[in-house]
């Protein structure tokens, strides 16, 4: 039976929301800590989002290596923070789950997700790079029958592949899709995405930012096109983003003001140009964009270091680590723009989370 969302869930996804691609908190001997990664849940929790995408790229695709063995019980415990946050909330938690792998690993890994009551699966298409659109299709639909989907449109120098409007177009017309994370770092791939939600005519479809170098912008500009004559707008509502698992409570208040921005008028939107910018100069040297993005975990890893939510920056893959003068960026952003980070509310509730 096909697993659909709940209409709360439903609600507040499209409303848009805050969702930290969650991180793998690791040891010196890099085996799970289980007290950090339940910290960097309760803080994310306590930062007031809408949801937490565990499983993903931020957490480490190596957890899924039977080696490694780290999948489930790193779902597990997202899920043991989350129901514990929605015993307490009014509105529930946006439960997404990271999904990879050919259909037969995709198919079991959504089954999983579904079982430990994540509402939702955020598709990698990595693993088929080879296959064509049409296949590509085939598999969203077969992982669809298990749980709802969340697109990814991943960029290509992290693992993901080129997809044309005319496959986002289809992939609109599979019925228990959910929302799509937009994650190209490019206009015109980005264009094509909302270009084909908008003429789909699925206003249920939520699209979320994973445009690192435009969070800002995506949130706050009004995307126009006419279908059939009529003149439709869609925006991009909420971002599901490893940037925003660094200074999350700020990133809160960042989404709050855009969504001002959108619905109004006001002089909102000239400061948000403004932020637009440091955002992205802040993104650049967490994510390493200067040597191709080689210290995108590492870098998010050193700001939780720095906090006190993280031990080390100790990654499953010992190669993974800061890229030369990263550090040395990181430190020139905390400087610059002391107004986006989070690092007094964390101080003042850090323990709180760690117990």
């Amino acid at each position: 039976m096909t697993s659909q969302l709940p209409e709360k869930v439903r609600k507040r996804l499209q409303e848009g929301v805050v969702i930290p691609a969650h991180p793998l908190a690791l040891t010196a001997e890099r085996k799970l800590d289980e007290r950090r990664q339940r910290a960097l849940s309760r803080y994310y929790i306590a930062s007031g989002v809408g949801g937490i995408a565990v499983g993903v790229h931020t957490t480490q695709f190596a957890i899924r290596k039977p080696e490694v063995g780290l999948f489930k019980p790193v779902l597990e415990l997202g899920a043991e923070e989350m129901d514990k946050a929605d015993l307490k909330g009014a509105d529930p938690l946006i439960r997404i789950s990271g999904i990879c792998g050919n259909t037969a690993q995709a198919v079991e890994e959504a089954a999983l997700a579904q079982s430990l009551k994540y509402h939702a699966g955020l598709l990698s298409l990595a693993a088929l790079s080879d296959s064509d659109e049409s296949d590509l299709i085939s598999h969203c639909r077969t992982v669809s029958k298990v749980i709802p989907l969340v697109g990814f449109y991943l960029q290509p120098a992290v693992g993901g592949r080129m997809l044309s409007y005319a496959f986002w177009r289809k992939f609109a017309e599979i019925e228990n899709v959910a929302a799509i994370k937009i994650a190209p770092f490019n206009r015109y791939q980005t264009l094509d995405v909302v270009r084909a939600a908008a003429e789909s005519g699925r206003k249920d479809i939520a699209l979320y930012t994973g445009n690192d170098d435009n969070i800002v912008i995506d949130l706050i500009t009004p995307y126009r096109f006419r279908v059939n004559g009529t003149p439709v707008e869609r925006r991009i509502v909420g971002g599901l983003l490893g940037h925003w698992s660094v200074w999350t409570q700020k990133a809160v208040d960042l989404l709050e003001i855009c969504h001002e921005a959108a619905n109004t008028d006001s002089s909102t939107a000239a400061n948000l140009l403004r932020m637009s910018i440091e955002v992205t100069d802040s993104n650049a040297a967490f994510f390493d964009s200067a040597n191709g993005f080689k210290g995108c975990i590492a870098g998010l890893h050193e700001v939780l270091r720095r906090q006190g939510l993280l031990q080390g920056l100790w990654c499953l893959d010992s190669e993974e680590s800061l890229s030369s003068g990263q550090t040395e960026e990181i430190d020139r952003v905390y400087h610059a723009y002391p107004h986006l980070n989070d690092d007094e509310f964390v101080q003042a509730h850090r323990d709180e989370w760690l117990k």
